[in-house]
């Protein structure tokens, strides 16, 4: 079953609601972001993938998440500023999130997207077509500079 984030509705930063088909016809990669985790570094590999892709149509979406081991405990504004001072992270992030149990979107969609269930860690990543569809997900340990996460971006900016 193909999964289309399209008409999803997210909060911005600003406590803005939009709906994801804002960014149809851009490659995006969805994370639930958190910045007291093991995964925190790959903020900067986040950014490297955006400032490598960006002139192609290419974004990354960050969503803060609480929901694993209280790791994002800090308010949207907090969050940005650690980003910006400690990985010069600048791509965009939205209001915190639920990705796991009562989920908020774009997490009750995303889940549904093979394989199903709920994410199981900070920084994982969903990678999102042109067409507001759901490609493939990656789970944590998979880095941001991976090849196989760098291949996957590359084939559907072609």
């Amino acid at each position: 079953m193909s999964v289309n984030i399209s008409k999803v509705k997210v909060l911005t930063d600003e406590g803005k609601t939009i709906t994801l088909d804002h960014y149809k016809g851009d490659v995006l990669l969805i994370v639930n972001v958190a910045s007291k985790c093991g995964f925190t570094k790959q903020y900067k590999g986040l950014q490297k993938l955006q400032d490598l892709y960006g002139s192609k149509k290419f974004r990354v979406l960050g969503f803060p998440c609480n929901d694993f081991g209280n790791q994002e405990p800090g308010t949207i504004a907090e969050i940005k500023e650690f980003c910006s001072v400690s990985f010069q992270a600048n791509f965009q992030l939205f209001q915190k999130v639920h990705a796991k149990g009562n989920t908020t979107e774009p997490y009750t969609t995303l889940n549904k997207a093979h394989p199903s269930g709920d994410v199981a860690w900070n920084f994982e990543k969903f990678l999102i077509n042109k067409e507001g569809e759901v490609v493939t997900r990656f789970k944590s340990n998979v880095g941001p500079e991976s090849t196989e996460i760098k291949d996957a971006i590359e084939k559907q900016l072609e």
